[in-house]
Order: C-alpha cells, then sequence, then structure tokens
C-alpha cells in the first residue's frame, strides 16, 4: 500500500509538471499575440486554457481520492495538499495568459496596447516568460534556489505594474482614451498577478521542502 501511495505522489508531481508546461507555452504565446496583434494566435492561448482547466480537475480529483483513501499525515499529508494548492495557482495563471490573449481578441484590429506603453509590456512579456519558465524548472526539479529567482523576477513585474500607473499620470490630459486607459491597466494587472500565483507556487514548494511556515507567513 505504502508503494502505491508512493507513486500516486510522483504522478501528481509529474502532473504540476505538465501542467506548468503548458503555463509556460501560454504565456508565451500571449505575449506574442499582444506584440503582434496577432488574432489567429490569441485565439489559439484560448482554446488551449481548457486543456489547464481539466489537467487541474484531474489532479484534484486524484488528490482528493487519496486524502479519502490512504489517509495520508505529516509530511505525506502536506504533499498532497500542497499539490492542490499549486495546482489552483497554475491553473489561475493559464486564465491570466487567457485574459491578455482576449484583450487582443477584443481590441482586434486594433493594437490594445498604445505605443507610448509598448516597451514596458514588451518587458513585462519577458518577465511573464522568465517567471513560467522558472516555475517550471522548479517544479521539474525542486529545490529552494530558484525560490530567490522566482522571488526577484516577481518584482521585476510588481516595478513594472507601477510603471503603469505612474505613465497614465504623466499623460496629458485627453491624450489616452478611456479604452485605453482601460486595456492598459487590465493587461498590465494580469501580468502582476501571473508573478503572484508563481511566487505561490515556490512557497509551496519550500514549505514542502523544508517543513517551515514562518517563510511563507512572511511573504504575506
Amino acid at each position: 500500500m505504502r508503494e502505491v501511495f508512493r507513486n500516486e505522489l510522483d504522478d501528481l508531481a509529474t502532473q504540476l509538471v505538465d501542467m506548468s508546461i503548458k503555463v509556460h507555452e501560454a504565456m508565451r504565446l500571449a505575449n506574442q499575440a499582444l506584440r503582434s496583434n496577432d488574432l489567429e494566435l490569441a485565439e489559439k492561448v484560448i482554446e488551449a486554457d481548457a486543456v489547464i482547466d481539466h489537467m487541474q480537475y484531474a489532479l484534484d480529483q486524484q488528490a482528493a481520492e487519496m486524502l479519502a483513501l490512504q489517509a495520508p499525515v505529516a509530511a505525506d499529508l502536506r504533499a498532497v495538499i500542497g499539490s492542490l494548492r499549486m495546482s489552483a495557482s497554475l491553473e489561475r495563471m493559464g486564465d491570466l495568459a487567457r485574459h491578455i490573449a482576449q484583450q487582443v481578441r477584443i481590441r482586434y484590429p486594433e493594437s490594445a496596447i498604445p505605443d507610448h506603453f509598448s516597451d514596458t509590456f514588451t518587458r513585462m512579456g519577458e518577465s511573464g516568460e522568465k517567471i513560467a519558465e522558472a516555475t517550471e524548472n522548479l517544479l521539474s526539479n525542486p529545490g529552494l534556489t530558484a525560490v530567490p529567482t522566482i522571488n526577484a523576477i516577481d518584482e521585476e513585474l510588481d516595478e513594472l505594474h507601477l510603471s503603469i500607473f505612474a505613465k497614465l499620470a504623466e499623460a496629458p490630459a485627453g491624450s489616452l482614451a478611456p479604452r485605453h486607459i482601460a486595456d492598459v491597466t487590465l493587461l498590465s494587472r494580469y501580468y502582476e498577478r501571473f508573478g503572484d500565483h508563481a511566487v505561490s507556487v515556490s512557497q509551496k514548494v519550500e514549505y514542502l521542502l523544508t517543513g517551515n511556515w514562518e517563510p511563507y507567513l512572511s511573504k504575506k
């Protein structure tokens, strides 16, 4: 029975890696769609999000069955519950990539990004892809070395998010249409939240590896 349970835990870990790969791809394609105003690519990201949703459902169903049938305790219980919470964060990251793609679809054939903001969103897109890749690497090779990297990239996204509001405040009155203000505000928020969920995943991995809850609490 113990070997069966261990195999099931390994399977949960593999599913999390698979989800992170899909999330990384979703962010990469969403960025490309946003930069090039590519409607076809945006539609691809939107449709592919259903796959991530299904992956979360399958993982959560398996984890719930393990809790009910195996009654794990201590570290094993943390691993199952941690998997549930990480799958929720990864699913939400997929949703946020979809939201970026949906913003492309809403504004097409016009661009969702005014020219004045293009450089900032290029940097946000790059940081979004970096943090998605770092999350994928963390789940593929669990360890503490990737945690500071994810935190640092998240800080980059936070700073870029704040810079968007600074640019909005500095823009001459009437230079931006209300829809442009709405677009950049929403898009910036999507990237900022994407980073937050990546940090959440890294916090769960850190807790599973160390059993120490204090670092997690201090970052809340």
